[in-house]
């Protein structure tokens, strides 16, 4: 009787070892694996910060000192400003059922934004921003990262941003080709002094405010459509690098002729000597669209939940398991034969 309780009792202490061992495995496997996933939700969301605000903002948003009470505003003396607008689409909008209510005509919208998108991820456009979008309207800005301030060059950006301005034409264009429509873009563009800021607990807008963009604003409202208009002060920046110009003559805007009369204004017409940059292959920014993060972060979750749901699982098994093994192998017990084979059908 001493020796088989001797015998039940070691082969119990050797179940409890191995069973500690295996759960001693599996939770570095379990903890290793969480730190992953940890790591990956915050990629995933710095990502998403990224998408949301201009990169330099995001870093400071993402430092570890940072006062979380703090407003994040900052002035800037040199940078372009550029708001281009479908006069048109305001008239092409419909809510009918031959485009679903209105829906197709904003899945159309969602097409044009969203190849303006697209071309903001070459390299040559790096240094510009977008803003928002107000209705049909894009607005974009350029030399807002400290680097550009400090660049010899100083308005390298407004010519990227002069750039663009033709590349959103262009696109509007090859648009029009496929969908048998023929929008236009009304584009202005200034340059000047702007503060940017974070505007917004729970949900952060990044924006500009000043006399510039008041400016860029007027010259889109009073342009035309197909034209790119901008004021004297930014023609003379871009006609001696490049461009090509036709004056317009004076014109009122208002919020600013009140106090400084008539502008003069200048239609950009396209480029005299061709950007180098845009005879290079074009290279991407390597920058995840808000789409793509958007997914990333959801499978990120699902595969967080669905490895929870399994742990919960085995943990509930293993606890079975021992809970089978401890009545099985208690003295005077049953058979420590078939309580060995429980045990190991349990931790297989």
């Amino acid at each position: 009787m001493t020796k088989g309780f001797e015998s039940r009792h070691k082969l119990e202490t050797c179940y409890q070892l191995e069973y500690t061992a295996r759960l001693d495995f599996l939770w570095r496997v379990q903890a290793k694996e969480e730190i992953n996933e940890m790591r990956e939700l915050r990629e995933h969301n710095e990502n998403m910060l990224r998408n949301i605000l201009p990169s330099h903002v995001a870093r400071h948003f993402l430092e570890k000192d940072r006062d979380n009470e703090e407003l994040y505003s900052q002035s800037y003396d040199a940078v372009g400003v550029m708001f281009a607008s479908i006069p048109g689409f305001a008239d092409f909008y419909s809510q009918t059922e031959m485009n679903n209510q209105g829906v197709e005509c904003l899945r159309l919208l969602n097409e044009i934004i969203a190849d303006f998108d697209e071309l903001l991820g070459e390299e040559r456009f790096q240094d510009i921003e977008k803003i928002k979008t107000i209705g049909s309207t894009y607005m974009a800005v350029s030399g807002l990262s400290p680097e550009k301030q400090q660049c010899e060059d100083k308005w390298g950006h407004l010519c990227a941003l002069a750039d663009f301005a033709i590349a959103l034409n262009e696109s509007i264009q090859e648009i029009n080709k496929h969908s048998f429509n023929n929008f236009q873009l009304r584009i202005g563009m200034a340059h000047g002094s702007v503060v940017a800021g974070v505007i917004g607990a729970k949900k952060p807008q990044y924006d500009i405010w000043g006399k510039t963009v008041n400016l860029a604003s007027r010259m889109d409202s009073t342009g035309v459509s197909g034209k790119i208009q901008l004021p004297e002060e930014t023609y003379a920046i871009l006609n001696e690098r490049g461009f090509a110009f036709e004056y317009r003559g004076e014109i009122y805007v208002k919020g600013i002729s009140e106090q400084e009369g008539k502008i003069r204004t200048h239609f950009l017409l396209g480029r005299v000597q061709p950007n180098p940059l845009i005879l290079q292959p074009r290279k991407l920014t390597g920058q995840y669209s808000l789409a793509a993060v958007v997914l990333g972060l959801v499978q990120s979750l699902n595969r967080q939940k669905q490895k929870q749901i399994l742990n919960e699982n085995n943990n509930s098994g293993i606890m079975k398991g021992h809970y089978n093994r401890r009545t099985l192998l208690a003295p005077g017990g049953s058979d420590t034969s078939h309580a060995e084979v429980t045990d190991k059908s349990e931790l297989a």
